[in-house]
């Protein structure tokens, strides 16, 4: 930027004129009134040791202390403390290969294995068995919950949604009837009562002596439901592929599906990637309704942690505060690796 870009921006953007200059500075007054007070009781005024006393004082501030206390409960949930390694490490490969298969370099054909292979070690690692001791799926809780129910969520949704994209444009009266009706009974209900009959009413249906795990009814349900409003974001992008070009593909001797892998569907998730990523960023968010069949991932772990301990009780807005912050720093890293594939979809039409 050169020396006098940022001045010329400001008087630009906030200082144009007079009805700007007010506005600016009304704007500036009330974030400091409301801003000043929060800083205070968020940092100079805090507690921050484990101390429970401390941050009953008169005057006292935010009471991070609860944080620093009950950190392991929030993150790691009713997980067999002496066994609280296995889920540490269980989440650490489970980001690290998240992380990894967002890039370039990770994009080929032994990526698929590789998945297999983390989320075999993932289930391994949290249930037990083969020399670790057994833990079920209804002690798992706080993030590695979270992070398992989302993308797991995620990975199945998807090629599902895809389907039901394309079922809903085809040609066959019976195919397209079953997706739009899957699409709209599925959008007609809430999460909450997907996930009820997911985990009280599926169960009924069952022949007697065959349980399925919870924890594989509520993942389907999630999916199920995620998939459906996944499936409407991708047709949008379908149709805005021009016609000609299917016709042009057609011309070519190419196959219904080849045309759609090489030519439809690189263009129509092109255009859907801003709507496809803000699916995946409520889908992320929408694993904390979990907590309602008694699955207890990082808001439903926070509630076991302070609920049972009356001397922490009090401060349960650290401790939403501390979970936001971990909601915000993964659904932030989603929003900028959107905004990157935007850019080198951009790129890819520039070339």
């Amino acid at each position: 930027m050169q020396a006098g870009g940022a001045v010329a921006w400001l008087r630009r953007e906030w200082f144009a004129d007079a009805r700007s200059t007010l506005g600016t500075l009304l704007a500036a007054g009330l974030l400091l009134w409301g801003l000043l007070p929060m800083l205070d009781w968020a940092l100079l005024s805090a507690h921050w040791r484990p101390d429970a006393e401390a941050c009953r004082a008169p005057g006292a501030g935010a009471c991070w202390g609860v944080v620093a206390e009950k950190y392991r409960f929030i993150l790691l949930g009713r997980y067999p403390f002496d066994e609280q390694w296995r889920p540490v490490a269980a989440t650490a490969l489970l980001m690290a290969l998240l992380v990894g298969s967002c890039t370039r370099a990770w994009w080929r054909p032994w990526l698929v294995a590789l998945w297999l292979g983390v989320l075999a070690l993932f289930f391994w690692l949290m249930g037990g068995g083969l020399g670790l001791a057994p833990v079920e799926t209804e002690r798992w809780g706080g993030l590695p919950l979270t992070l398992l129910l989302a993308t797991l969520a995620i990975v199945m949704a998807f090629p599902l949604a895809l389907l039901v994209a394309l079922g809903r444009r085809s040609q066959l009266p019976a195919l397209r009837a079953l997706c739009t009706l899957y699409v709209e009974l599925v959008r007609g209900v809430p999460l909450i009562a997907v996930l009820f009959m997911a985990s009280f009413l599926f169960p009924l249906f069952m022949p007697q002596g065959l349980r399925v795990d919870v924890l594989v009814r509520v993942l389907v349900g999630i999916t199920l439901f995620a998939a459906a409003y996944l499936a409407e974001v991708i047709r949008g992008g379908l149709q805005a592929v021009p016609a000609g070009q299917v016709e042009a593909a057609a011309s070519l001797g190419l196959s219904y599906w080849q045309t759609q892998r090489r030519i439809v569907l690189p263009q129509a998730l092109a255009v859907v990637v801003p709507g496809i990523m803000n699916n995946f960023i409520g889908l992320f968010k929408d694993t904390s309704l979990v907590t309602i069949v008694s699955l207890y991932e990082l808001t439903g772990a926070l509630g076991l942690a302070l609920n049972s301990d009356a001397d922490w009780r009090p401060y349960k807005i650290e401790g939403y505060l501390f979970i936001a912050l971990i909601y915000f720093a993964f659904c932030f890293a989603m929003s900028r690796y959107s905004q990157w594939v935007e850019r080198q979809v951009g790129q890819g039409k520039q070339r």
